[in-house]
């Protein structure tokens, strides 16, 4: 039997495992981490049906565990070549094919000084809220609850100054449901999203955007922060421009929330000296139209994030076509 190895233990990593397995043709899925899931064990809820990213999540291990496929967690990869990946204690594996599925890293908010998050208390990511929202508790770092709640769209992306010229593409969406979760959360609460330009490209999205405003009551300002700094009574005064009006804003919150967008793994570069990167570090397919899942390399194939930012169902769907295209490579 045939046998491929895939590298990440992410939705992608699992979805292209299962494929693999259904196919024929043995997987191995590489996980660095203790267990597999990726990104998806710290949503709370997936953009535009509101499922639980649990559901979703524990629906991929089951069928992972029907399947028997072999996952070895704690397996950080070094290098990769078409017939063989190399672990970092050295252990070099066998295969006859590679699927990368390693996924992105989330932008580091510190770097974006300027609004304070890890200097201020109550300002958080979008990844801080998913878990807020998982743990059942989302309140300002005194523990009461929010009055007024401000979301920054595009912290990391689209940002010449901080080398991140690509659109993540979710952000945008992911700030609207995160806003309607706040006001069923907190129902008296103004709740602001500032913005560049609203991007609602997926299915649904545009009437998620629609229904956030007409049902919810939730302010899309144009325009960007421009400064935090801390208030006396523990909240956030914020500074910005509506580009629509053309008028300074003040104002204080009592959360700000940056909406962190998806950056390259560092270590893309270091996988294989061969695999083409685009210029944004993300993996560079061979072309966009007929071998998006395919590397440069032969043998070598991609799937999910790892080649620029996806939502979840785009996710899927692309490690099913990668695990097919593996099939037809080893059918040649």
């Amino acid at each position: 039997m045939k046998k491929a190895i895939i590298i990440g233990g992410g939705v992608a990593g699992m979805q292209t495992a299962l494929r693999l397995s259904e196919l024929g043709i043995e997987p191995l899925l590489l996980e660095k981490g203790a267990e597999p899931g990726g990104k998806l064990r710290g949503w709370h809820a997936l953009f535009p049906t509101f499922t639980p990213a649990e559901e979703v999540l524990t629906e991929l291990r089951r069928r992972i565990e029907r399947q028997k496929i072999e996952v070895r967690t704690r397996s950080e990869v070094r290098s990769v070549t078409p017939t063989s990946v190399t672990l970092a204690d050295g252990t070099e594996l066998a295969c006859d094919a590679v699927v990368v599925a390693t996924g992105f890293t989330l932008f580091d908010a510190a770097v974006k000084e300027e609004y304070g998050y890890g200097l201020y208390d109550n300002v958080y990511t979008s990844a801080d809220i998913e878990r807020m929202l998982n743990e059942g508790r989302v309140a300002c770092a005194d523990g009461r609850a929010p009055a007024r709640i401000a979301f920054l769209h595009c912290v990391g992306s689209r940002d010449e100054k901080v080398c991140q010229q690509h659109c993540s593409r979710v952000c945008c969406i992911t700030g609207v449901k995160q806003a309607m979760e706040m006001k069923r959360l907190f129902p008296g609460a103004d709740v602001f999203n500032f913005y560049m330009d609203i991007r609602m490209f997926g299915t649904g999205y545009e009437e998620m955007y629609r229904e956030a405003q007409q049902r919810c009551n939730v302010h899309f300002v144009r325009g960007r922060i421009s400064e935090a700094a801390p208030t006396l009574d523990g909240r956030i005064q914020i500074k910005a421009e509506d580009t629509l009006t053309g008028r300074p804003l003040r104002m204080s919150v009592d959360m700000l929330v940056l909406l962190v967008g998806m950056r390259a793994n560092d270590d893309n570069a270091t996988l294989n000296e061969e695999l083409r990167r685009a210029p944004s570090g993300f993996l560079s397919p061979r072309d966009h139209f007929l071998g998006n899942i395919r590397s440069n390399v032969e043998g070598i194939f991609y799937a999910g994030t790892v080649t620029a930012p996806k939502n979840v169902g785009e996710t899927l769907n692309e490690a099913t076509a990668a695990a097919d295209a593996v099939a037809e490579y080893l059918k040649a």
